[in-house]
C-alpha cells in the first residue's frame, strides 16, 4: 500500500481522522455516549410520566385510579392534556364523604338499638338453608317482628 498522501490534501489532519484499517474511536466513544442518554432520557421521562401518580399516594383510592387511568391515556395517545388533568387533579385533596356517612349510620343504628343488624362496613350473613327454616327465622330479630299490614 502506498504512504504516499495525496497532493491535494492538507498536511496536518485532524487527530479524530483514523488510517484506513483502524479502529475510529471517537465513533466508538459516541455510540456509548448515545446509548447512555437515550437510556437516561427515557428513565427521565417515565419518571416525570409517573409524578401525578406519585403525588397521589395521599389521596384516597378512586382519585389514585383515575389519575392512573388518566396517566395511561396520556402515555399510550401522547396527549398532554390528559397528564395535565391527571397533575392537576393530584394537587387537589379531595374531601372523604364515605367515612364520616359511615359513621353517621353506625350511630343512628345505635340509636335506634339495632345493634344485632350489621353495619354499613361489615357483611351481610346469608343463609346457607333458606328453605329448611321459617321466614321469621330467616330475618334479623328486627325486621321478623315488624307486623305486616295489608293496603
Amino acid at each position: 500500500m502506498d504512504k504516499q498522501i495525496n497532493p491535494l490534501a492538507t498536511q496536518h489532519l485532524p487527530p479524530f481522522v483514523t488510517a484506513p484499517g483502524e479502529t475510529d474511536i471517537l465513533f466508538n466513544v459516541m455510540v456509548v455516549i448515545l446509548v447512555v442518554m437515550i437510556l437516561l432520557l427515557g428513565a427521565f421521562y417515565f419518571r416525570l410520566h409517573a409524578l401525578p401518580e406519585r403525588m397521589a399516594h395521599r389521596a384516597n383510592r378512586t382519585q389514585i385510579e383515575i389519575i392512573g387511568v388518566l396517566a395511561l391515556i396520556s402515555l399510550f395517545t401522547h396527549n398532554h392534556l390528559f397528564w395535565i388533568a391527571g397533575l392537576l387533579l393530584a394537587m387537589v385533596q379531595f374531601p372523604d364523604f364515605r367515612t364520616p356517612m359511615v359513621s353517621i349510620a353506625d350511630s343512628l343504628n345505635r340509636i335506634a338499638g339495632r345493634y344485632d343488624q350489621p353495619t354499613a362496613t361489615q357483611a351481610i350473613p346469608i343463609p346457607s338453608e333458606p328453605e329448611d327454616q321459617p321466614i321469621s327465622q330467616a330475618l334479623p330479630q328486627s325486621v321478623a317482628n315488624v307486623p305486616v299490614t295489608k293496603a
